[in-house]
């Protein structure tokens, strides 16, 4: 595959500057780094971004998750591999990821369940951190980037 362009966020370094800074604030949360990586993961097989999938697939093993549990993230619903805070992250960033998918877009069931597991400041770090991932979801599939093109931050 070709990417139909250079990817925007590095031809418009300013947008790229406050994403990052955008996902920045997000991290003080203290939401635990493998959390954000599941939910940046699932969000970004949702949107079926190659790049954001390689790139978080690989952070994930960075912070050591298993292959088991991330070749079980699309169906974590049907497996025991997470927790119930795990579980709440991930319907959290399938509703926020699938807005158009149903009447109410993100249903108080998952809501509640998110609030049992998380405060305030972790449940905005995980909606902003959810957000930061479609915008870059979206660049990448619209221009077509390339899996594997991006290399992973340190």
């Amino acid at each position: 595959m070709t990417p139909r362009m250079t990817n925007p966020a590095l031809l418009l370094p300013e947008a790229l500057e406050a994403a990052l800074a955008l996902s920045a604030a997000a991290h003080k949360g203290d939401l635990p780094p493998h959390l954000v990586e599941l939910v940046l993961l699932r969000a970004s097989q949702i949107n079926g971004c190659g790049v954001c999938v390689d790139m978080h697939t690989k952070g994930a093993k960075r912070d050591g998750e298993t292959d088991e549990r991330l070749h079980a993230v699309a169906a974590w619903r049907d497996t025991a591999y997470f927790s119930a805070a795990e579980c709440a992250a991930l319907a959290l960033a399938e509703s926020v990821t699938r807005l158009s998918d149903r009447p109410d877009p993100v249903p108080d069931d998952v809501w509640d369940e998110a609030t049992r597991h998380f405060d305030e400041v972790a449940l905005a770090s995980l909606l902003v951190t959810i957000g930061v991932i479609n915008v870059f979801n979206r660049l990448n599939v619209a221009t077509r980037q390339v899996a594997g093109s991006v290399p992973l931050p340190a």
